[in-house]
């Protein structure tokens, strides 16, 4: 099972405090309509930091359901403690997954040697393919490309998401990985640039805006088309930036509001934009002719 192409870090969204499944059937299927490959429910723009656990595997047998073998489903299925991981790990698979996706442990700051026993926990337990997740902004910690390179040798980690924003890093970790282990944009802005390295798709914040345009820089590069691939890229990235104007998901959550995709709803401590960056986010919107 390999995934590549065009990912989207979908949002989960809310309405009177609960997960609002008849959007979210919508936006899933927006996506698979405008060549969307794989859907990655449950991630870090899908506030999985305050689903509970029973949320937590909803969303993700609801996205499998609704899917329906359309495209793949690499759900979120990431924790602090291994235990924790390992549980979420059993439950996705159960619920039909083609995949998951674990983030380093956040907060507790683990070692290397740390990072790699969690993983390797979590692999040995596991019946379906592992992507790594490396966001150090996020997190606290930052996997080295030597403990990637170590993982990459287990059976069932079969790649990474790399937003370490570091792209001599990244450089490096391809170069000391297998071939066949996939390396995968976690940072937008920085998405082409990992594809010329070797990278072999992106799970894109953006995507849950402009599908059909991440969608297409991908296949114009994969076809060889690198012209194509960076004028796309090149007019998404007022957009990739927009989309962080405060934390994510706020910005990508106001946009899909403003778009009449879902409702404005956030859990605490997540809030809505200050006007200042709303109108901000207003402005790149219109000038891109996405409003």
């Amino acid at each position: 099972m390999t995934f590549t192409g065009s990912m989207v870090a979908i949002t989960t969204p809310f309405k009177n405090g609960k997960v609002d499944f008849d959007s979210f059937q919508k936006l899933i299927n927006r996506q698979i309509e405008n060549g969307t490959s794989v859907i990655v429910p449950c991630g870090t723009t899908g506030e999985s930091a305050t689903l509970t656990h029973e949320e937590h595997d909803a969303v993700i047998a609801f996205t499998v359901k609704t899917v329906a073998g359309r495209a793949k489903v690499l759900a979120g299925a990431g924790s602090n403690a291994t235990h924790e991981a390992i549980r979420l790990q059993k439950a996705a698979e159960e619920a039909g997954v083609d995949g998951t996706l674990h983030i380093t442990p956040y907060y507790n700051k683990p070692t290397q040697e740390g990072l790699y026993q969690h993983f390797k926990a979590i692999a040995e337990i596991a019946t379906k393919p592992i992507i790594l997740y490396n966001v150090p902004g996020r997190t606290g910690v930052n996997m080295l490309p030597e403990t990637v390179a170590r993982l990459a040798s287990i059976k069932n980690i079969v790649g990474i998401k790399e937003a370490c924003g570091n792209l001599e890093q990244i450089k490096k970790l391809i170069s000391l990985c297998p071939k066949e282990f996939i390396t995968l944009s976690g940072e937008d802005s920085q998405s082409l640039d990992i594809y010329k390295m070797g990278g072999r798709g992106a799970i894109s914040v953006t995507a849950n805006v402009c599908p059909k345009e991440c969608a297409a820089e991908w296949k114009a590069f994969e076809s060889g088309n690198i012209a194509e691939a960076e004028k796309i890229h090149a007019q998404l990235l007022p957009i990739h930036d927009a989309m962080f104007f405060e934390t994510n998901p706020i910005p990508v959550k106001a946009t899909l509001s403003l778009l009449g995709l879902i409702q404005e709803e956030y859990r605490l401590p997540m809030v809505k934009m200050g006007e200042a960056n709303r109108n901000k986010l207003i402005e790149v919107l219109k000038a891109n002719k996405i409003i």
